[in-house]
């Protein structure tokens, strides 16, 4: 062997120790990285990797076209579907609060959960964030005083079209999914804002005390 052999070995051992050290960091690195210990990336960097639609809609928009599509459906199936076989009125009502409370819960949160940027971050969006049977029963409540408010429009708004008609024998405006949708889900963001604004007064009133 010459002398040129005799002085590689090492080298060549020395990459191989350096090259084995540098795949056990990396590895380590992998296993332990969590918030913490994680490098911050930009939201511009993050979006090259996001795959999705060429058409990006605003968080308020996107959340106002779930809420509304799924309470229309609701109208749509619970109240039209199951109306013929409930002949009661109030006990419609009480199908339909049951109905949206249960899609709120088990759908409508959970899809702004998933679809999270980061964790939390829809919250905004959802009135009750407890989950559970608790979770559940709140949501149900909350539905119910969504559809009491949506019944007290409703009913304002053809008192209005029969004061302008004069025809007081039919009911001008009736229960369909498109304006069920748009007044639930109207009446759910305003519900939103008012606890936004709430919190902020509480929030504020704290700071003024401390």
């Amino acid at each position: 062997m010459s002398r040129k052999s005799r002085k590689a070995a090492p080298e060549e051992q020395r990459s191989a120790a350096e090259y084995y050290q540098l795949n056990t960091r990396a590895i380590e690195d992998l296993v332990t990285a969590d918030e913490s210990n994680s490098p911050k990336v930009s939201e511009e960097e993050l979006r090259k990797y996001r795959s999705g639609p060429k058409i990006r809609l605003r968080d308020g928009v996107k959340a106002a076209l779930i809420k509304w599509w799924f309470a229309g459906a609701v109208c749509f199936f619970f109240f039209w579907g199951l109306g013929i076989m409930i002949p009661s009125l109030e006990n419609q009502m009480i199908v339909l609060g049951i109905g949206l409370g249960l899609v709120t819960d088990l759908l409508v949160n959970n899809i702004f959960r998933y679809y999270a940027k980061t964790p939390g971050a829809n919250d905004r969006w959802i009135m009750v964030r407890h989950k559970g049977v608790a979770g559940m029963a709140m949501n149900l409540l909350y539905a119910f005083i969504l559809l009491g408010l949506v019944v007290i429009t409703y009913d304002i708004i053809n008192r209005i079209a029969v004061g302008i008609t004069g025809t007081s024998d039919t009911v001008p405006v009736g229960v369909e999914p498109i304006l069920f949708g748009f007044l639930t889900m109207g009446w759910d963001l305003l519900l939103l804002q008012a606890r936004k604004w709430i919190r902020q007064i509480v929030d504020d009133a704290k700071k003024q005390a401390r």
